[in-house]
């Protein structure tokens, strides 16, 4: 969830909160369980993703890494076909130039 949909949420808690205390409910034991409901939700949530063990941490730990070196390779690697296509380009521009100068590329031995 976002920040405003995090605010939103803890709003609408309260104000049931407030709401049912209104009506005679002991209010730290709305707050209990609503704190439970979360926590329950929380775990099914992880649970279904598969991140319910207790390697799961070193999981994601090991997924962000290897994010990154991906991020990392695909910046390097373009990188360097930047360069590859920068000297290309200044190769071909070179022999342009030479030719229109009518510099002798060594072509026919004469």
């Amino acid at each position: 969830m976002s920040a405003p949909q995090d605010a939103g949420a803890a709003a609408v808690l309260a104000q049931l909160l407030a709401q049912l205390a209104a009506e005679g409910a002991d209010p730290a034991g709305l707050r209990a369980v609503a704190e439970q409901a979360g926590e329950l939700g929380a775990t099914r949530a992880l649970t279904r993703l598969g991140l319910a063990d207790a390697g799961a941490a070193g999981d994601v730990a090991a997924l962000r890494e290897l994010l990154q070196t991906w991020r990392a390779a695909k910046r390097s690697a373009w990188r360097a076909l930047l360069g590859w296509v920068t000297r290309t380009l200044g190769a071909l521009l070179l022999l342009g130039l030479a030719m229109r100068l009518g510099v002798d590329l060594g072509g026919d031995g004469k």
